[in-house]
């Protein structure tokens, strides 16, 4: 029955990979614009407006569907039968990494709605630190996959 993931396995993976990258763009780039946002900004100014306006945007029309593009091709990667065995360890390090990923994501789409009810409480400092979750999960994600550790 899945049998025909395998006949369209590159395709397939083409548009994981492309996917993921939309997708670690935003999450790349939403923790920055929330520094700026927290930092160089007046709750209630029209400059505030705008940074929820960028961040709404970047979150509904880029980063949600990258996430889910990226979740639906993922997961018929792992039904190719074939490609995955699940008796090594990567698979399992591989699958944590993307659910705490998809976990960081829920956590920035917080802080959006926190910046709409101006009732942000965190610093730039902490929007710098977090900014940093992406790229260490990526680490674990890309080693784990290509090194399959």
């Amino acid at each position: 029955m899945i049998d025909f993931l395998a006949d369209w396995y590159t395709w397939t993976k083409s548009l994981h990979i492309i996917s993921v990258t939309a997708w670690m763009a935003g999450l790349f780039y939403l923790p920055r614009l929330y520094v700026y946002h927290v930092e160089a900004v007046e709750p209630g100014s029209a400059t505030d407006a705008m940074f929820q306006t960028m961040e709404r945007r970047l979150l509904k029309s880029i980063m949600g569907p990258a996430m889910m593009a990226t979740w639906v091709f993922g997961l018929c990667l792992v039904m190719t039968p074939g490609i995955v065995d699940w008796g090594q360890v990567w698979p399992w390090t591989k699958a944590v990494s993307v659910l705490a990923m998809t976990v960081f994501h829920l956590w920035l789409s917080a802080r959006a709605k926190d910046f709409v009810a101006n009732r942000n409480t965190r610093s730039g400092r902490d929007y710098r630190i977090m900014n940093e979750v992406p790229t260490l999960l990526l680490i674990v994600i890309v080693f784990s996959v290509v090194v399959k550790f």
